[in-house]
């Protein structure tokens, strides 16, 4: 462990010295340290995931006020949640009164904390399905209160007495000023909608929904499509205070597909809010719709980064991220047309032809996009973080670890951490907030298994740069 605080403290030396747009040294992830969460969490296989991971945890695993926090199942299927002083290796854990409802690896859990009063908030197990959530005595993630279960209370069906209905998807985002979010999807898959929820002064309000389900997309075959839902890259503020959003649409009419073993997602697009998620608006700075009012739509004009029809296996709630200059990024992954025009098997396809690509938004509103030579060979999503620098990093499906440098436009992609060590399942999650604080790179991730036979959920500390 004092070789770790070791290297940690010269890791937050070198951050504070880093200026973004300066020369740095070139990216490099270096594994620090390596600690085991639970050496027997729970273990199943829906969806091509896992659910104590999954690229739409937002977020699983986070830094505040000097602690890390970390949530997953155990193999009793109890919520569990632990914290950790930074530089530390030594979790505490709490188990929540609450346990797995069923098999299905959309039901992660997502942890928010709230900067007005330091409450933390838990979402969890939910599909289709009316929410489990608990919120935490207040000043807990400050420190001033025991860390124990009666800290979190009972397990609410409502969010803190809003009723949202069935809904899927949760996950908190922090405004400028401090106003915990709370983004959510109503309806299903191919016939949904995005919603915002606020929690200011100790209460929780509805602010509605902001993207449509209804419109007409015509197939390039000709099929039209009139149910379809926003899948979101996330929700993430920048340090302006702009809110960016990322998204593909998937269609409710599989009719639009070339062969039904595809997948119906299609185009990336890219909304922006200056006023908190109230107004959207398109790269243009057109406005295209309003949170509880007109809704951003298939037809909304100017929402289109990079197009792309359905028939590639274009994967859903990938990546986003904001450098220190507010520019939007976002990864996707999908099958080239270069082998073939018309995926027939989603899954087969994607891991032996899939590739993922970089699309980051120039200073002219127009989208650069470049594939990353670095072939994921799985079926699961990338992240991606940008250090103090503004190199990117992708943390790509069983950890492996890619960078591009600012320098280069992020046009030099190379693997900097070869992972097969680690011997993680799919997709891992990454806390953000520390890398930005400390330049670590924490990654959650669980180790390969078979059946529903338990495995170590572990995370690995990465010095970057």
């Amino acid at each position: 462990m004092a070789a770790y605080r070791t290297i940690l403290a010269s890791a937050v030396v070198a951050a504070s010295l880093a200026v973004p747009g300066t020369a740095q040294a070139e990216p490099a992830a270096r594994l620090v340290a390596d600690t085991v969460l639970d050496a027997s969490a729970l273990y199943f296989v829906s969806y091509d995931g896992v659910v104590n991971n999954n690229s739409f945890q937002q977020d699983a695993i986070l830094t505040y006020k000097g602690r890390q926090y970390a949530t997953w199942y155990t193999a009793s299927r109890n919520a569990v949640i632990a914290r950790r002083a930074v530089g530390s290796t030594r979790w505490e854990v709490v188990t929540l009164q609450h346990r797995l409802s069923v098999n299905d690896s959309h039901n992660v859990i997502s942890l928010g904390i709230s900067p007005q009063d330091d409450t933390i908030h838990v979402a969890m197990d939910t599909h289709n399905t009316r929410l489990y959530y608990m919120r935490s005595t207040p000043g807990l993630a400050n420190g001033t209160q025991p860390w124990n279960a009666a800290a979190f209370g009972q397990v609410q069906r409502t969010l803190g007495g809003v009723e949202l209905g069935a809904m899927t998807y949760p996950q908190f985002v922090v405004t400028p000023e401090g106003r915990l979010q709370f983004s959510y999807r109503t309806g299903g898959s191919g016939n949904g909608v995005n919603e915002l929820a606020e929690y200011s002064g100790g209460t929780w309000r509805k602010l509605g929904v902001w993207s449509s389900a209804t419109g007409s997309y015509t197939g390039p075959n000709g099929v039209v499509s009139n149910t379809r839902n926003m899948y979101l890259h996330g929700l993430t503020y920048d340090r302006s205070g702009r809110l960016h959003a990322a998204f593909t649409w998937r269609e409710g009419n599989t009719g639009v597909l070339c062969n039904r073993g595809g997948l119906t997602n299609h185009d990336t697009g890219y909304v922006y809010s200056d006023d908190r998620g109230r107004t959207w608006r398109n790269g243009a700075g057109a406005v295209v719709g309003t949170t509880g009012g007109t809704w951003v739509g298939v037809n909304s004009p100017g929402l289109i980064a990079d197009p792309l029809d359905p028939n590639h296996g274009l994967m859903n709630q990938e990546s986003q991220a904001v450098d220190s200059a507010g520019t939007p990024h976002a990864v996707i992954s999908y099958v080239p047309g270069r082998f073939t025009q018309c995926v027939t098997a989603y899954a087969r396809q994607r891991a032996q032809y899939g590739r993922t690509f970089h699309l980051v938004r120039g200073a002219d509103g127009r989208w650069a996009k470049r594939e990353v030579p670095v072939p994921p060979a799985h079926t699961q999503r990338s992240k991606i973080v940008f250090d103090r620098a503004d190199n990117a990093y992708l943390v790509m499906p069983r950890g492996k670890i890619v960078s591009a440098t600012k320098a280069s436009g992020w046009a030099d992609w190379k693997l900097v951490f070869d992972a097969a060590s680690l011997k993680a399942f799919g997709e891992v999650n990454v806390d953000t907030s520390r890398v930005v604080s400390e330049g670590i790179l924490s990654v959650q991730y669980q180790q390969v298994s078979s059946g529903t036979t338990p495995s170590a959920i572990r995370v690995a500390d990465f010095l970057l740069g």
